[in-house]
């Protein structure tokens, strides 16, 4: 699979032949079709990929940067990976990033680094349904939860009896904050003892994994996406392009802020990320 330059009437090359079902489709030239994910079956694509006056080519894995695979291997523990590009101004030789297209939890992600190898950004994923429409989600699409529905949170009460048996015979100090239902049916809950975990289960209450998350010292409160800082605003927007706020909480010692707490959902994976108390990005976690 070779990559073209990044002009409109090139054919948009795929990420991943095992995603692809029904073919890509035609799109501007700043998109790359990366594969499918089923629900539904149509081609998903990532938005600014490749800007219209660079070229593209193709990179194997094992000629990533060493810093790109370490990267992915320590924020995407498990991935696959499907297909990666470099990118250069045409005329030019000299590389100015990558896209790398991975597998994570059975759910596809492009990501751009920098020359360097070192992360950018996650770049947002559309249907191609929805590029046709000139739209970033519809109604009953595995975007959908960009509405700001919040479809896929889950009250306490309602988590299954199973997964709160679970958790007060192994982890009765643990305070339960949050919980979503994901589109593969596995739950998300956010607990708290002393630093803050992803408790992973099934639907049905099996327990899967739990995994720390980086967190202040402090006592927790749950805040408001409008009562973080600008900059932390403007760090989610650039990084996670059209994320969906999910939680937020703020760390206090003494009754004065240390940092925050984020909790969002980018593309259908859910990632926990730690600011300073000047809203300054320190640290980020995939949850699921």
């Amino acid at each position: 699979m070779a990559f073209t330059a990044c002009k409109k009437s090139d054919s948009i090359d795929n990420f991943d032949n095992t995603f692809l079902k029904n073919g890509a489709v035609a799109v501007a030239s700043t998109e790359s079709v990366i594969g499918n994910f089923n629900p539904p079956k149509d081609s998903l694509y990532a938005i600014g990929a490749c800007q219209k006056d660079h070229k593209r080519v193709a990179v194997l894995a094992a000629a990533l940067p060493t810093n790109i695979t370490a990267y992915l291997t320590t924020n995407y523990s498990g991935y696959t990976f499907t297909k990666a590009f470099s990118t250069s101004l045409q005329g030019s030789t000299t590389i100015d990033g990558y896209v790398v297209g991975i597998n994570f939890n059975r759910k596809p992600l492009a990501i751009r680094f920098a020359a360097d190898g070192n992360f950018v950004k996650v770049l947002e994923l559309r249907e191609g349904n929805d590029m046709r429409k000139n739209r970033d989600h519809h109604d009953g699409g595995c975007f959908d939860n960009r509405d700001g529905k919040q479809r896929d949170s889950l009250a306490i009460a309602n988590l299954s009896a199973s997964t709160k048996s679970y958790m007060s015979a192994n982890y009765p100090k643990d305070t339960l904050k949050g919980a979503w239902l994901n589109k593969d049916l596995s739950v998300v809950l956010v607990s708290k003892n002393v630093t803050f975990f992803a408790n992973i289960f099934k639907l049905d209450g099996t327990f899967i994994v739990r995994n720390a998350i980086p967190a202040h010292v402090g006592q927790d409160k749950e805040i408001q996406q409008s009562v973080l800082p600008s900059n932390t605003l403007s760090y989610l927007n650039v990084t996670y392009p059209n994320y969906v706020f999910k939680k937020a909480f703020s760390a206090s010692e003494k009754g004065e802020v240390r940092g925050y707490l984020v909790i969002v959902d980018a593309n259908l994976t859910k990632y926990a990320i730690l600011f300073d108390t000047k809203g300054v990005f320190v640290s980020a976690k995939s949850i699921r």
